[in-house]
């Protein structure tokens, strides 16, 4: 019987949810192309240059550069190390993976008429990793907060009447768990609540009392003092972006295009938290919490972008990025267990909670952008963009929860600007390229969410129809994780650096 009930509530539905904050809106709010390698080799700096596939998700006036038609596919091994240090605890892990990072093709149509100022017109569509999810590290480490704040945290807020955490006659624990849930006056705060009392966690102060249902005040069964603590941080996924570009030549100096796109997020985020503690009169000496939350997410966005030819050597780009629109949903799964719990609490790890869609929309950028090129011989190029992070925001905003996520947002995020220089020297078939990128952290405290400094150098070979392209990039920020958005609130401190081996072929079509 037991397993025809988990067939039949394996997936509910959540009216009341706590599953997003300011550290996921930052998440999907960061776009960085990652591209063909000879966009990597000069760090991205390609707004007033055009003639790549991934300077078309840049500026879309970039495919009418191009004089004739082209494509270009590019393969990346993408590989994130970190140092974590979590109070006493030092640790690294790496990861690393291969992928189709860029891909797209550009077709040119130059304009027989001799009297039209319109020159040529380019269609294009090209396909850009935004950003790779895959990361893996552990912080361990012994700390004097225990996880049992995390639970005390949703029952001190909410005031929740014990009433609530009791089992019906005949009723599992999963059901139960599933019942809460799909309340829409109850939701995943409660579920956090009953979590802790049905994992031996916590206790009405006046368990004893058989009138104890409206009771909302709570004891912790873990005692104070020192517990080693071991958090596990896993994470798949990647962003990607898929843009269907126009563009067009005006006279001999004016290109003009525009891109929609079409965004797509897979995200799945693995926690696993263990504690355990020798203290004094603890009835709870072990604990074990795991958290998995999937993540699927579409969105739209438009850009606007010119690149103007001063001089033969001398060129602007600007370009406009809309706000994106995403809908996501979320699917979360928990697992809880303790040296007190109810043997029946294995079971929560059968439950779906299917949270219901909601938007996030995004900040617009606005980017600048200069280049100069030394004939035959190479070029430099610079880009400066700007986007307002206190933007973002979730959406519906007459949600109770949302808008005080929103005016997190608000108070906490700002303006970030990001500075990308990039320069090439062609000799004979060989191209010799470097960068250097900076991105300001879009948290006004930046220091638990540092900037990002990252650095590149490349290679090209020149075959004719056919070019060869291989990039090397580096870049590293430091940040403060914290393990869990309320109550056990400490911070690991991670050094991440990420590393890419870029190979890219293009050819004219």
């Amino acid at each position: 019987m037991k397993k025809l009930s988990l067939l039949f509530i394996g997936i509910i539905s959540m009216s009341n949810m706590m599953a997003q904050d300011t550290s996921d809106a930052v998440r999907y709010s960061l776009d960085e192309i990652q591209g063909s390698a000879r966009f990597r080799a000069m760090s991205g700096a390609f707004g007033a240059l055009g003639g790549d596939m991934s300077a078309v998700n840049i500026n879309p006036a970039s495919s009418s550069i191009f004089t004739e038609s082209h494509a270009s596919l590019s393969l990346s091994n993408f590989n994130i190390n970190n140092d974590v240090n979590y109070f006493n605890g030092l640790s690294s892990s790496s990861e690393s993976n291969i992928d189709l990072n860029q891909t797209g093709a550009a077709f040119v149509f130059k304009n027989m008429n001799p009297d039209s100022p319109w020159k040529k017109f380019a269609l294009s569509i090209a396909y850009d990793k935004v950003s790779n999810f895959n990361n893996d590290w552990q912080a361990s480490g012994t700390n004097t907060n225990s996880i049992d704040s995390y639970f005390l945290s949703f029952t001190q807020n909410q005031n929740i009447p014990f009433g609530i955490l009791k089992l019906l006659p005949d009723e599992y624990l999963e059901e139960a768990y599933a019942s809460i849930g799909s309340n829409p006056n109850y939701g995943y705060t409660f579920q956090q609540a009953f979590l802790g009392y049905w994992s031996g966690i916590l206790d009405p102060e006046n368990l004893d009392d058989s009138t104890n249902d409206n009771e909302v005040n709570y004891v912790s069964n873990i005692a104070p003092g020192v517990f080693n603590q071991d958090y596990r941080y896993i994470t798949t996924g990647y962003n990607g972006k898929l843009a269907f570009n126009g563009s067009a030549q005006y006279g001999d100096n004016l290109y003009l295009g525009l891109n929609l796109n079409s965004h797509f997020i897979n995200f799945e985020k693995y926690t696993g938290f263990r504690e355990n503690n020798t203290n004094s009169g603890s009835i709870v000496n072990t604990v074990s919490f795991e958290n998995n939350l999937a993540t699927n997410g579409t969105g739209f966005s438009f850009q606007l972008g010119a690149i103007a030819k001063l001089s033969d050597e001398f060129r602007v780009g600007l370009t406009y990025n809309s706000p994106t629109w995403y809908r996501f949903t979320e699917e979360l799964v928990q697992n809880i267990s303790s040296n007190n719990a109810d043997p029946d609490i294995i079971y929560i790890g059968d439950i779906i909670n299917v949270f219901p869609e909601y938007k996030l929309q995004t900040p617009g950028k606005l980017t600048g952008s200069l280049a100069y090129v030394f004939g035959e011989k190479g070029l430099i190029s610079f880009d400066y963009s700007r986007k307002d992070f206190g933007n973002t925001k979730f959406k519906p905003t007459s949600d109770a929860y949302f808008a005080s996520q929103n005016a997190i947002i608000s108070n906490d995020l700002k303006i970030a600007s990001t500075y990308k220089i990039g320069g090439e020297y062609r000799y004979k078939q060989m191209s010799f390229r470097g960068g250097y990128r900076l991105e300001e952290s879009p948290y006004k405290n930046d220091s638990f969410y540092g900037d990002l400094k990252g650095y590149s150098l490349g290679l090209g070979y020149n075959f004719g129809n056919i070019k060869l392209d291989v990039a090397f990039d580096q870049s590293d920020r430091e940040i403060d994780h914290q393990l869990y958005s309320v109550g056990l609130t400490d911070a690991a401190k991670i050094d991440t650096k990420n590393t890419n081996i870029t190979l890219s072929l293009a050819f004219t079509l």
